[in-house]
């Protein structure tokens, strides 16, 4: 059966965009592979730097991948910073990449423009995301259209240490969601808690109407583009044309439609996330890195012997 692997950061509050792009494509089709799901810790240490928020948002993120509707006892639900043979496999894959090659990504461009502290974690990013990815030998990562080069990273970095010592890694292959690759924010760029652009999934029915109601209403014609956009992935076809052929003009109206797209969706889940106790989420944390761990060992004793460093 083939490997399928994702990740969210424990950086802050999920949003629709971490739902849409992520969350759902991950629960409808995980249980067709033998699949891994992490709990990315060491990833949000680039910019959180609050121990006690990270120890929360840890819990919480594992609620939200539950909420969703993953099953613990058909995913392997694991914590990054509890497998050290990432960080272990990171160093090894670093000695084969090259300064000028990590320059080249997207996302550390994006910081540095924006003018963004950037550290030496953020600028290794892609290596320690292309560990996770191949320790698992993943076949298959869903990704937003935003991470398709963090895989294309990975793949290439599995390759070089393939060709220096020879068959090791799986090259891992993108599963972008068509309709869904980028999910807009309420500036119409894309969501992301680093712009401030965020709809939070869990977030109260108040919050999420409030982020909804900041939607930017740039406009073609007589409708407002960005909602539209954004509308169009929990409402499609003719029922959505129609609603805004009705609705003309009616910014305030299609917004408030939105918002009760949002809340039928968002509902069930916050109400599941909600009786979840953080003893049951400790526990498939424990589990589940434990088992991760096992097949991490079982691959480094390899790379180890193939570099040659285990005598």
């Amino acid at each position: 059966m083939q490997k399928l692997f994702t990740g969210l950061q424990p950086s802050g509050a999920l949003h629709i965009g971490n739902y849409l792009g992520v969350l759902k494509p991950f629960a409808d089709m995980y249980g067709k592979y033998t699949s891994f799901l992490m709990v990315a810790d060491y990833h949000a240490l680039t910019t959180l730097k609050d121990p006690a928020r990270m120890r929360q948002n840890i819990l919480d993120a594992v609620k939200d991948y539950l909420a969703v509707g993953v099953d613990p006892k058909k995913a392997t639900i694991f914590q990054q910073s509890q497998i050290p043979e990432h960080t272990e496999l990171t160093w090894i894959l670093n000695t084969l990449v090259t300064m000028s090659f990590l320059e080249l990504a997207h996302a550390f461009k994006d910081k540095e423009a924006r003018g963004l502290e950037t550290n030496v974690s953020l600028f290794d990013y892609p290596v320690l995301m292309a560990s996770d990815i191949v320790l698992y030998d993943t076949d298959v990562v869903p990704v937003g259209q935003d991470q398709k080069q963090h895989i294309e990273y990975a793949r290439d970095i599995a390759g070089k240490f393939n060709t220096a010592y020879g068959e090791t890694f799986t090259l891992p292959t993108e599963k972008i969601i068509e309709g869904v690759a980028i999910v807009p924010g309420t500036d119409g760029k894309k969501m992301s808690k680093s712009y401030g652009n965020t709809i939070p999934l869990f977030g109260t029915k108040d919050e999420i109407a409030k982020a909804v109601m900041s939607i930017v209403t740039d406009s073609k014609g007589t409708s407002p583009e960005h909602v539209y956009n954004i509308h169009r992935l929990f409402r499609g076809g003719e029922a959505l044309a129609k609603l805004y052929k009705e609705n003309t003009g009616k910014y305030k109206a299609l917004k408030e439609a939105l918002v009760e797209d949002i809340e039928a969706v968002v509902s069930p889940m916050r109400e599941r996330r909600e009786s979840i106790p953080d003893a049951d989420v400790k526990t498939i944390l424990k589990e589940g890195s434990e088992k991760a761990r096992e097949q991490a060992e079982r691959k480094m004793i390899e790379v180890r012997r193939k570099v040659g460093v285990s005598l």
